[in-house]
């Protein structure tokens, strides 16, 4: 541990001394960072990692010129949980985004959740200012809309975007429609000034989002250090994509938002080799949770060989497509076989910029420099959280769940199926199975798919389960859960009268106050 840490620091001054530009005043400036965060993109969804259309040209080049990760994961199997463990570098059992209204249950931050980010989370926007960064958010945020969770109130300058999923048309009488954000005012809402038609798929949404990036990096790369946190929803359900991308693809709707996608990402990489800072930027692409198998095929996408989806912690819910850029310091060509985390691009980014993380708190992101500029491997565990339980855990290649769920049988008879013609017996179950007594325990490079279980009699089982127990073990004793979020529901403090409603005659009149728990089913 000793040497990774010294290897660390080494890596870290080194980026500094001999990879940072030059400011305009003469002084040494660090990186810029470009994280592109897709919303429920999975891990097939990519011509390079074996998606048969090859509709993601620019994506595909992006991993061409740089690394491509084949075991990246996401934090957990839903959205809001996910982008906190991003923002933190910290599990959402430790940054509060959990529940404990039931066992094993997953939940986000939807129009009536009365929680969101504490201030006592320390997030990579706030820290990344002591390196004189100016930071944008460009998309969906989702870690509370209440005015105390308000993005500029947790470290970023600018925001354009929203606070929620872009779900409705709501009648604002029942449930408002979600607004829509510059800076600290909302400046519309989605189905009005903003209309996604959900009959024909169109939707201006992401060409905006596009320009709002590149209106930032134009405003900003000759003067500060940025970070631009683009977090796109076109491939969220409902899913959308403007004119000249609608009936494009060979995939449906879903194939399409990728397309527009892919185009604007190549914009942006476009535009920083015009301005002469491609070399003075590291870009980061992945998703949050895997595809949302529950709207495939036309509104949901691909997770390749691996089981399940979305809302659950089998491979196809955690496993993510992540691609590092930086030409001139991450090679080309490379495949890192590197286990990485969401959390890793907190840790990371730091580190880009100079930066060590809090010292007072649990934080789970690696550092990656040491991988990116140098390939090395480092050995860490990966945990699969569902609310408030460990669902599962990968070390090395093999992984063993404790507990097994897909959705429940009710849920399940009403068509609601997270692994679509995936069934495999005994593992994606429709009751909560515990395991946590003798796992089940899977070969992942053998076995991707999690179909064959290794014999709970083999050398190679036993191995494996002592090794995995020990880290478990570590990992649970050290455990101090955060306070949950995401327990209280209240539709009063739905988006009713966000700020700058006033301005546009958009402020309508809440319901009683009435907090209650929040009913999560999956």
């Amino acid at each position: 541990m000793a040497a990774v840490v010294a290897a660390t620091r080494w890596w870290r001054l080194l980026l500094v001394l001999s990879a940072a530009g030059m400011g305009a005043s003469g002084a040494p400036q660090p990186p810029n960072i470009l994280l592109l965060l897709m919303d429920d993109m999975g891990w097939g969804d990519l011509g390079v990692y074996g998606e048969p259309s090859r509709e993601t040209p620019n994506l595909d080049r992006m991993a061409a010129e740089g690394m491509l990760f084949p075991n990246f994961y996401s934090a957990n199997p839903l959205c809001s949980p996910s982008r906190a463990a991003l923002l933190t570098g910290r599990l959402p059992i430790r940054n509060g985004f959990y529940t404990t209204n039931a066992h094993a249950r997953n939940a986000y931050t939807p129009q009536e959740i009365v929680g969101g980010i504490p201030d006592s989370e320390q997030l990579l926007p706030e820290l990344l200012k002591k390196a004189g960064y100016v930071s944008k958010i460009v998309g969906k945020w989702h870690l509370g809309h209440r005015p105390q969770f308000h993005p500029l109130k947790h470290g970023f300058d600018e925001w354009f975007g929203s606070p929620n999923c872009h779900f409705g048309p709501y009648d604002n009488k029942a449930r408002p429609n979600i607004p829509v954000y510059r800076d600290w005012e909302m400046v519309g809402r989605y189905y009005e000034e903003f209309p996604i038609n959900l009959k024909t798929g169109e939707a201006n949404l992401t060409q905006i989002y596009l320009q709002e990036a590149l209106d930032f990096i134009k405003r900003q790369a000759r003067h500060h250090p940025f970070f631009l946190y683009w977090a796109v929803d076109a491939t969220h359900a409902p899913v959308y994509a403007s004119k000249p991308f609608l009936g494009t693809s060979q995939r449906g709707r879903y194939g399409d938002a990728v397309r527009e996608i892919d185009d604007s990402i190549g914009k942006m990489l476009e535009l920083l080799q015009d301005l002469h800072v491609a070399d003075n930027t590291f870009v980061f692409f992945t998703s949050d949770n895997g595809a949302a198998l529950i709207s495939a095929p036309e509104q949901g996408g691909s997770n390749g060989p691996f089981l399940c989806g979305k809302q659950t912690t089998f491979e196809g819910g955690m496993r993510e497509p992540a691609l590092a850029w930086w030409p001139g310091h991450v090679a080309a060509g490379q495949v890192s076989h590197q286990l990485g985390s969401i959390m890793d691009l907190f840790t990371t980014s730091l580190a880009l910029a100079g930066l060590t993380p809090p010292s007072d708190r649990a934080i789970d992101g690696l550092n990656l420099l040491p991988t990116l500029l140098q390939g090395r491997l480092m050995d860490r565990p990966i945990f699969y959280y569902r609310g408030d339980t460990l669902m599962a855990a990968t070390l090395g290649q093999h992984k063993a769940h404790f507990w097994t769920w897909t959705n429940s049988w009710e849920n399940f008879r009403q068509g609601i199926d997270f692994c679509p013609g995936q069934n495999v017996s005994g593992v994606t179950t429709h009751n909560l199975e515990d395991h946590t007594k003798l796992p089940l325990i899977f070969h992942l490079g053998r076995d991707p798919g999690e179909r064959f279980p290794l014999s709970f009699a083999s050398a190679e089982y036993q191995e494996a389960l002592s090794r995995i127990t020990s880290v478990v073990q570590q990992h649970q004793e050290a455990l101090v859960p955060g306070q949950p979020q995401l327990n209280v529901c209240n539709w009063a403090v739905m988006n009713w009268a966000p700020p700058g409603c006033e301005k546009l005659g958009k402020c309508l009149t809440p319901p009683e106050s009435i907090p209650k728990k929040c009913l999560w089913s999956h």
